[in-house]
């Protein structure tokens, strides 16, 4: 029985952590990120890969003053920003905070000069505390759902009894107010503001209009239907369910896996795993508790809790594995994303549930007839396992931050300009990151001509590592632009480039400008 319940909790892992909690959506722009114009646009356009709320968008001049004269308009995959007429000259910076249809927040930002490159960079919204408290609030919201909605359907639907529910009281108790303040952060995170804001009514009005929102209420009204459902009244079987099958409903609203195509097929996947994972991990607490009573009292409950299993798990398998495919399309995802890293870890936690589970269905608890020591013995197990859910929890709730390989698109080149009276460079590196780079040089002359050049070249050092300049010849491309590809960049930080340009067989112009690479 023992081993059946951690074989479901394996599987609940991997399934309910397909629905990560964050976005990466495809933007095109118009005009194109990082590109020198003559004169300022009149409008900048985002366009997605699906539809989107504008949350926060924010202009910033090529003098770096932030604008709040940028009118937005929005229509279906389409953000509009209508630039200001006294639009000065530099590299000015769109910088948007969209609302996915899974109602998780895109970010990022469009730069483009007018005239002359400037130094403008985006403006920074990191807001740590606002990070660890939506993470803490989605910890807080899974024990509520799974722990006390799921403890108080094992009381009245398998042991028949709330004896031992006390511990699926507390986490109801955490798990309400976690979901509202779930339900305020969400606004917060979309908004892009800080934790101050939350007393003002703008982040819960934006919160209430995504698919989040009512996800979220469905959440909360599950968890006051099992409060009631403790009460010993003709109704609470009743209430029980209905709050169980809640569960299911309020993840499959929202979510990366609820929302990811075909949805005829997730959403009920979502729906029948969320059941598996208060199912299970609600057990698990009661189950601690009837263990410390007599044999004869424990071993009609566990018999009842063993005929589900079979088929639970039969369905925790099939949705979990499911998902988990559609979520990381390919194997290599598990060693090459922040998503497969934290699997990777919530793995490692399973495989102990899985050897506390193998103790006790082959020693501990046919033991329990014979041995009276062997009841302490189990419930040790239990509640170890119990710690392991807990830190599971915890692990999965990482994937708010981080999205899931199925979402993730290329990144914006990594865009950097030098120029002094003489001439003007642009390069754009992509990724941008350690490992392999292509280099697209763009060259003009001060007056933001195109420059001819006869040959080109690429020279990058990293003194603090102790790589010394290596040169790279580029060639001219088919748009116009200077190209130099697969170059590696070994190690992450502020890489020395100085661009050679031999514009006649006596003339040559240099530009020397810092680069920084970010981590792969």
């Amino acid at each position: 029985m023992r081993l059946l319940a951690a074989l479901a909790t394996l599987l609940l892992v991997v399934g309910f952590a397909t629905g990560a909690f964050a976005h990466a959506a495809l933007v095109s722009v118009e005009p194109e990120s990082g590109s020198m114009l003559a004169t300022a646009p009149k409008t900048v356009e985002l366009r997605f890969n699906e539809a989107v709320t504008p949350g926060a968008i924010r202009l910033i001049d090529g003098a770096g003053r932030a604008r709040g004269d940028a009118r937005v308009g929005a229509s279906g995959e389409t953000i509009s920003v209508a630039m200001p007429a006294d639009l000065p000259q530099g590299t000015a910076v769109v910088s948007y905070r969209v609302i996915s249809q899974d109602g998780h927040p895109v970010t990022g930002s469009v730069i483009f000069s007018i005239g002359i490159p400037t130094a403008t960079k985006p403006p920074v919204n990191a807001d740590g505390g606002l990070d660890i408290l939506i993470w803490l609030s989605r910890i807080g919201l899974y024990l509520g759902l799974f722990v006390g909605v799921g403890g108080v359907f094992f009381a009245r639907w398998v042991a028949w009894s709330i004896t031992g529910t006390t511990i699926p009281r507390v986490a109801l108790a955490i798990g309400l107010p976690s979901a509202i303040v779930s339900l305020g952060v969400l606004g917060l995170d979309l908004l892009g503001l800080p934790l101050a804001a939350l007393w003002t009514v703008a982040p819960w009005k934006v919160a209430f209009a995504t698919s989040a929102g009512p996800a979220l209420l469905v959440s909360i009204a599950a968890m006051l239907l099992a409060l009631m459902a403790l009460r010993s009244a003709w109704y609470a079987r009743a209430l029980a369910i209905i709050a169980f099958v809640g569960i299911g409903l309020s993840l499959a609203m929202t979510g990366h896996a609820a929302t990811a195509p075909p949805e005829a097929l997730t959403r009920p996947a979502i729906f029948l795993h969320g059941l598996g994972i208060a199912f299970w991990t609600g057990a698990l607490a009661p189950l601690a508790v009837l263990v410390s009573k007599p044999a004869a009292a424990t071993l009609p409950v566990v018999n009842r809790f063993s005929r589900i299993a079979m088929p639970a798990v039969g369905i925790l398998a099939l949705t979990g594995l499911g998902l988990a495919i559609i979520q990381l399309e390919r194997l290599s995802a598990l060693a090459e994303t922040r998503y497969g890293l934290i699997l990777s870890i919530k793995l490692a936690l399973v495989l102990i549930l899985l050897a506390l589970a193998g103790l006790n269905r082959f020693r501990l608890t046919p033991a329990l007839t014979r041995d009276h020591k062997a009841a302490r013995a189990l419930k040790r197990s239990i509640l170890l396992e119990c710690a392991m859910a807990l830190a599971i929890f915890a692990v999965v709730a990482g994937w708010r931050f981080t999205p899931p390989p199925r979402t993730i698109v290329p990144e914006t080149p990594l865009v950097i300009h030098i120029h002094t009276d003489e001439a003007m460079f642009q390069v754009l590196v992509s990724p941008g990151k350690a490992g392999v780079d292509d280099f697209v040089l763009q060259l003009m002359t001060g007056e933001a001509t195109p420059l001819i050049a006869k040959e080109v070249t690429l020279t990058l050092s990293l003194p603090e590592r102790g790589i010394e300049p290596m040169e790279r010849g580029a060639s001219l491309g088919p748009d116009g632009y200077w190209h130099v590809r697969k170059v590696a960049l070994p190690f992450a930080g502020r890489w020395h480039v100085r661009i050679d340009a031999l514009v006649t067989d006596f003339e040559k112009v240099t530009l020397e400008d810092e680069l920084e690479v970010g981590p792969p």
